[in-house]
């Protein structure tokens, strides 16, 4: 009975040591781009806690270590819904060895790794300086959704992209970090959740926009908020880099206009099918310096040698087939454009 006292004491200790203050810093985790595993260097200082947020699904195994150069420095692991001031998933004063814990993960979700000071050195106002590392490993499951917006399984139907400062988003081809660039999503755009998974340490959404032309990858879930089936202007998304890609017309319309972005040397090719006796006009509309064009007939012969944005094509046409309209960066920095393209 003594032994269970002093456990239920300590325990006490520990979950009234590290209350919620106003000073506890929260930073999202994520991984490099194909890894399971990051080191993160840090700072915490009297009463407050650093609160590292961790992306896993239920069967991995998360193992965290902690080293600093304060002695009186231990972390605490949260189960998804839980933080400071509730019961922990693991604690780490109570590991074997101190502040090495290892555990297989009950629930798929965001689990918190809270480092703090304990309370007599968080009394003195102490500060220490820490190393943590957190790992993440086995498989995950097939991408589920959810009926909440920041989980994993039911769904909203639709997400909306939340992004500080009006900027955009990447939409990549899987998801990963290191997985290339499908398109960009624009700060309130409305996609439709395909599912959700959890890989590098954070949430990745499949998603697809809502607007002709379709674009459908992996988004980072920090990013996404509940939205709506509204199609929201700036929709659809922004094509980057290299690459090729067909233009369709929405339905009754007769023309597109596509946005693009590339780095210097860079060119992307817009695929339209157009009939003999069909008028095409187009307009290349940088975003600063002009940039480069040309046009291609469905025999590979030019229509149009490569000529300034400065300079708008409008002609008859006399094959049919697949005509492609090549834009080309040949600036010396990155560059954002849009391409008006229609047939009469």
């Amino acid at each position: 009975m003594t032994l269970i006292r002093h456990v239920l004491a300590f325990l006490f200790v520990v979950s009234t040591a590290i209350g919620v203050s106003a000073q506890d810093r929260s930073v999202n985790v994520s991984f490099p781009p194909g890894m399971t595993a990051t080191t993160i260097d840090g700072t915490v200082s009297g009463r407050d806690a650093v609160l590292y947020r961790v992306g896993a699904e239920a069967g991995q195994t998360m193992s965290v270590v902690l080293s600093s150069d304060n002695a009186a420095t231990y972390f605490n692991v949260y189960a998804p819904g839980r933080s400071l001031g509730d019961e922990a998933l693991a604690i780490g004063e109570m590991s074997d060895p101190i502040n090495n814990w290892s555990g297989d993960l009950p629930a798929s979700g965001e689990y918190t790794v809270a480092v703090f000071l304990f309370r007599s050195a968080a009394r003195r106002g102490e500060t220490s300086n820490f190393r943590l590392d957190v790992s993440v490993i086995g498989s995950t499951g097939e991408a589920v959704s959810n009926d909440f917006a920041d989980g994993l399984a039911g769904g909203p139907d639709f997400l909306q992209v939340a992004v500080s400062g009006g900027g955009t988003l990447n939409l990549r081809a899987g998801p990963s970090g290191g997985a290339g660039i499908v398109t960009r999503l624009s700060n309130g755009q409305n996609v439709r959740n395909l599912g959700c998974r959890m890989t590098e340490g954070r949430r990745w959404c499949r998603v697809a926009t809502l607007a002709d032309p379709g674009y459908e990858g992996w988004a980072a879930g920090d990013f996404l908020i509940e939205g709506t089936a509204e199609t929201t202007s700036g929709a659809p998304g922004m094509s980057v880099g290299d690459g090729e890609e067909r233009v369709q017309f929405a339905s009754g319309a007769s023309g597109a206009e596509p946005r693009g972005q590339l780095a210097p040397g860079e060119s992307r090719r817009y695929v339209l099918n157009a009939r003999s006796g069909q008028n095409l006009y187009v307009r290349v509309a940088p975003q600063g310096d002009p940039m480069s064009y040309q046009i291609f007939n469905p025999d590979q012969t030019f229509l149009v040698d490569q000529v300034s944005s400065e300079q708008e094509y409008r002609s008859q046409l006399w094959q049919s087939g697949d005509h492609v309209v090549e834009v080309i960066n040949r600036t010396n920095s990155v560059a954002g454009y849009s391409v008006i393209m229609g047939i009469e």
